[in-house]
């Protein structure tokens, strides 16, 4: 049978209670007031003194006086009861002026806070988030929104209206009125109503280191420790505190964060009567608050601000009359979230990177890359052409705009309308896989020109079939159904033909096109045995993000910068937590072979078979690189393009992956017009920019006239291309 295990639990000592106390009270006084009298009849017979010199103090009583009994030896043994009595009685004043009342009091004070907290303790601090030139983007606070403000910074008049309502006398009383609590002992007592009496450091105290409950023993310690907190703070240090601390009504806690809230402005910008109307809110947040449902008495208690400020001598009647007839504009409560998508994107960073607990109540301000005007305009611009798509089955759309020089994320639309929750709105599609479709064509060629081939490079795009181990034989197929015959590589790119980049894929080999997409920024390609030579269609899923990394390294001329949404991370007091700059990575691609790739991609006369000559993916009068990529059954559309300073991702299609309408046409509806768009929008003040040639690409009259472009060492012998092929008949697959 076995033996159940004992577990040992330690038991802490637990302390005498008050009542313990008490019943062992007596037994100790006695005990003491035993020792006192030892101890002083010792005293006496060590320096050889008889009680009869001595007259000690005792209590007058009706008796007759007892005989004072002389003796040097054993002078404990008889004592009188009178004088047994007051040895007695002293033993009980020494011990409650020296035991009893310094333990009570001790104890006492070890249940309080100490004021030191209030500036010691860690606040929750509203973390605020801003775009690129200072917008507010979004507040992230868990219960208490927060932004604390210097006391040099919040104006005078918002400072004299909090102390001519709650504390007239702040300026010179140590931290309690006795006429404030002679006045809420008078309310108590006589009407029978709970009344404070509190100073604006009562009231600070209670706020922060206190619980809310109306009781005596409450009432005590507060006034204790606002006595404690003016002797470790200065008066205006307790006003800022105060005026930083304590709630403004709903999650508004401090001045700043409920001027935001209810003028949509900081402190600093109020007029005498907005002022007056905060001044007047900590008495009661919810029943003054603008937005409760009573919203005139915020008015009605701004006016006795207002009176209060002229009997204290702070303005004049005529400023209050004028702060009285000017107009206050609440603003309307709202969410405040702008660029839903980004900002949830850039929290989910920063909570990885700090922990949420930060993020939440750290104060954190967090200077992002976006450019909020060109995100709303190219949210418009998705929203508009996605509801023009309905038609065609397509549900949703995102876009990405980044700087492929530096990573940063300009815009980021995540969907048709994130708060549209029975579309999954709030899904972001830019950071969901999705499979790209002929869009990842070009990791495929990128490699392919690093290991051998060029631009020039013969391909056969006719019928072939790839036996697969264990499953059935693979035979890839064009877009348009049809096959083209021998193609050199940049016109097999540009028409995004699908036979020849299965048959590229197949010479350079699977894990090397695996490698450089990764040496490009893929990060989703982890389990390798899962993909086959379907890949350079688009048969591994990517995310938007990683595809903007991509095609941002051949912007960027062969160096990698990883996408960064985050500009600088300070805390509320303005020190920097973390400054960003770019983060590269040199030569991921050939900067020769990334010039070629995207020579191939700006090239209208390469693309024209397929799109035609004025397709959406001309941009006039801009030389813009660019690829689409539609996967089966039309599920995924994408088109990718960039120029030295932009990159610009566009996807449609539908989250739950249903396949959009059969006649949808890569190029010409889809994602191509929304891209085109959005490329116009972004170029349209910029001067055209062509990426200057390196020195190892060397420039060679090709077929057709063309000029074909190729990396030092890989031209054809005798300086000219060998001669086009004849076209031969296109099979029916």
């Amino acid at each position: 049978m076995a033996k159940k295990k004992i577990l040992e639990k330690k038991v802490e000592p637990r302390p005498f209670s008050f009542i313990q106390l008490f019943l062992l009270i007596p037994l100790f006084l006695i005990a003491i007031g035993d020792t006192i009298r030892l101890v002083v009849g010792t005293i006496f017979f060590l320096w050889n003194i008889t009680y009869k010199n001595i007259r000690l103090p005792h209590i007058p009583t009706k008796k007759k006086k007892p005989k004072i009994i002389s003796y040097t030896i054993y002078p404990t043994l008889v004592v009188p009861f009178a004088q047994r009595f007051q040895y007695f009685v002293m033993g009980v004043t020494v011990v409650i002026a020296c035991v009893f009342v310094p333990f009570v009091t001790y104890y006492w004070l070890r249940t309080l806070p100490n004021p030191r907290l209030l500036t010691g303790r860690d606040i929750e601090v509203t973390t605020k988030m801003y775009d690129r030139n200072g917008t507010l983007l979004y507040e992230i606070y868990t219960d208490q929104n927060r932004t604390p403000v210097h006391f040099i910074d919040i104006p005078d008049m918002v400072k004299n209206g909090t102390i001519a309502i709650e504390d007239k006398n702040f300026y010179r009383h140590p931290g309690f009125s006795l006429q404030g609590i002679a006045r809420a002992i008078r309310e108590t007592i006589v009407v029978g109503h709970v009344q404070g009496g509190s100073t604006i450091t009562q009231q600070l105290i209670k706020s922060a280191l206190l619980t809310p409950e109306v009781t005596i023993s409450r009432k005590i310690r507060e006034i204790f420790l606002a006595f404690w907190a003016e002797r470790l703070y200065t008066k205006d240090q307790i006003l800022e505190m105060y005026l930083n601390q304590v709630p403004y009504g709903g999650t508004a806690w401090g001045i700043e964060a409920a001027s935001q809230s209810y003028f949509g402005k900081s402190v600093t910008q109020v007029n005498l009567a907005e002022a007056a109307l905060l001044a007047g809110l900590p008495a009661a947040p919810s029943e003054y608050s603008p937005f409760g449902s009573h919203p005139e008495k915020a008015f009605e208690r701004q006016a006795h601000v207002l009176q209060r400020m002229v009997e204290e001598r702070f303005i004049t009647q005529e400023d209050m009359s004028r702060a009285l007839a000017t107009p206050v504009h609440i603003t309307a409560p709202r969410n405040g979230l702008r660029a839903p998508h980004f900002v949830m994107y850039v929290r989910n960073l920063l909570e990885k990177k700090y922990g949420s607990r930060l993020v939440d109540r750290g104060g954190l301000r967090i200077v992002t890359s976006l450019d909020l005007s060109l995100q709303e305009k190219v949210q418009d611009i998705v929203s508009t052409n996605i509801d023009k798509l309905a038609s065609l089955q397509v549900g949703n759309g995102a876009a990405l705009v980044t700087n492929p020089k530096t990573g940063e994320i300009l815009a980021m639309v995540g969907s048709r309308d994130y708060f549209d929750l029975t579309r999954d709105g709030n899904v972001n599609v830019t950071t969901s896989l999705r499979q790209p479709g002929s869009s990842i064509k070009v990791v495929t060629y990128t490699a392919a020109l690093e290991n051998g081939m060029t631009a020039a490079t013969i391909l056969d795009d006719s019928p072939i079939t790839y036996p697969q181990l264990g499953g059935a034989p693979y035979t890839p197929i064009n877009y348009d159904g049809r096959f083209h015959g021998r193609v050199p590589l940049r016109i097999a790119l540009g028409n995004s033909y699908n036979v020849p980049a299965v048959k590229t894929l197949a010479t350079i080999g699977l894990p090397t096109m695996i490698e450089k997409a990764r040496a490009m920024g893929i990060t989703s390609w982890e389990d390798e045995s899962r993909f086959g030579l379907s890949l350079t269609l688009g048969g591994g899923e990517v995310t938007m993000t990683d595809m903007a990394v991509v095609y941002g390294t051949l912007a960027n001329m062969g160096e990698r910068v990883n996408l960064s949404p985050i500009l600088e991370i300070t805390d509320y007091t303005g020190r920097v937590i973390e400054k960003n700059t770019p983060h590269k990575i040199p030569e991921a691609v050939k900067p020769e072979v990334a010039w070629i790739m995207s020579d191939i991609l700006r090239d209208n006369n390469a693309r024209s078979s397929a799109f035609g000559p004025n397709s959406q993916l001309v941009i006039a009068g801009k030389s813009v690189s660019v690829k689409t990529g539609t996967t089966n059954e039309k599920r995924d559309n994408w088109t990718i393009g960039f120029t030295p300073s932009v990159v610009a991702a566009v996807w449609v299609g539908n989250n739950n992956n249903a396949p959009m309408h059969p006649t949808l046409t890569s190029g010409v509806t889809g994602a191509a017009p929304i891209w085109h768009d959005i490329m116009t929008e972004v170029l349209k003040d910029k001067p055209d920019q062509v990426p200057p040639k390196p020195d190892g690409v060397i420039a060679i009259p090709c077929y057709l006239g063309r000029t074909e472009y190729f990396v030092k060492g890989t031209e054809p012998h005798g300086g000219r291309c060998i001669p086009l092929p004849t076209p031969i008949p296109s099979p029916t697959p």
